[in-house]
């Protein structure tokens, strides 16, 4: 048991991402209390905590990536036991949060998926989400508790303030809506942006238009939240070259990497993806190009914050604040 600013705290990992839960709980001198998450024979899923979470405010660690489904049953079932437990709290890490691209009607009869998902969390018991650059800031209006939306930005660009100090650099969104993350990283890091235009004509199918800006010799990062197929930062990375970029590389927060994304990584122009370790990678979607960040620090502080009554608010903000770029 851990005990800070004379609250109890328990800390509890899932088995979505556990290397990243024991960082956490490095970082916040918190250690990972036992619990146990099992299968019966029709798969089923059982969870069993071996300590007592009687008054303690229990901060669940669980993002929500493939298998999708799995983990969030595993995440409800784990919130159930421990508002049933007599927690005082009951605090949900999530730094992926499943579902988020749902979050709205884009055609008659379709469901608002992240919605949803908020209800259900909130009907299990949870009292505060904490997630990482949700794909639509929307969401934080689908809660009644708190949720707080941690950044990446910070990190990201601190990596390619280190790596590229004196280049011409042009960041690049993959898409108009994506404008705004992509001049936030422009302004932290005194470059122009520039935009892929697109078309999709399916899920996970882009048809690549034309590139608005000029990247002509300059190395382009493409930022975007989150990385699935790689379809996009693909076509998009060929397309800038073809514009006269010098180099290509790309940055996300979420590397969902589902197949064929390694491939498509490895076959692209693409010379660095950088990205954050709030999704385990597997041995099969790893790949040289990719190179992980740890947010373990920045969810321990908020963590830290949240325990001691303390405010967020610096958190949230990039680590070097910039003027605006001019052309």
């Amino acid at each position: 048991m851990a005990t800070l600013d004379n609250q109890k705290v328990k800390l509890l990992s899932l088995s979505a991402n556990k290397q990243l839960a024991q960082e956490i709980s490095d970082f916040t001198n918190i250690p990972l209390s036992k619990c146990e998450v099992k299968r019966f024979a029709d798969g089923e899923i059982g969870v069993n905590i071996e300590e007592t979470v009687r008054g303690h405010h229990v901060f669940i660690i669980q993002p929500t990536h493939a298998p999708v489904n799995e983990h969030y049953m595993e995440l409800l079932i784990m919130i159930d036991a421990v508002k049933r437990a007599s927690s005082k709290s009951v605090n949900v890490v999530m730094p992926y949060y499943g579902y988020s691209r749902q979050d709205r009607k884009s055609a008659s009869r379709q469901p608002i998926s992240a919605k949803l998902v908020a209800n259900l969390l909130e009907t299990a018991g949870a009292d505060r989400v904490i997630s990482m650059d949700l794909h639509a800031g929307q969401i934080q209006g689908f809660f009644d508790i708190p949720i707080d939306n941690l950044l990446a930005m910070p990190l990201i660009v601190d990596h390619f303030k280190d790596k590229f100090p004196n280049e011409d650099l042009v960041i690049v969104s993959p898409d108009h809506g994506g404008a705004v993350r992509a001049r936030t990283m422009g302004n932290a890091m005194g470059a122009p942006i520039a935009i892929i235009d697109k078309s999709r004509p399916e899920a996970n199918a882009v048809e690549m238009m034309g590139i608005v800006g000029d990247v002509s010799d300059r190395i382009a990062i493409i930022i975007d939240d989150l990385i699935d197929t790689a379809g996009t930062i693909s076509s998009a990375s060929h397309a800038l070259k073809d514009a006269g970029a010098k180099a290509v590389y790309a940055a996300c927060t979420h590397a969902i990497f589902s197949p064929p994304a390694k491939e498509r990584i490895d076959e692209s122009a693409i010379e660095e993806i950088v990205t954050t370790n709030t999704i385990e990678l597997s041995p099969e979607q790893k790949s040289d190009k990719v190179k992980q960040l740890s947010v373990a620090n920045l969810i321990g502080q908020s963590i830290l914050n949240i325990i001691m009554d303390k405010p967020l608010s610096q958190l949230f903000e990039a680590s070097t604040k910039q003027k605006p770029y001019r052309q």
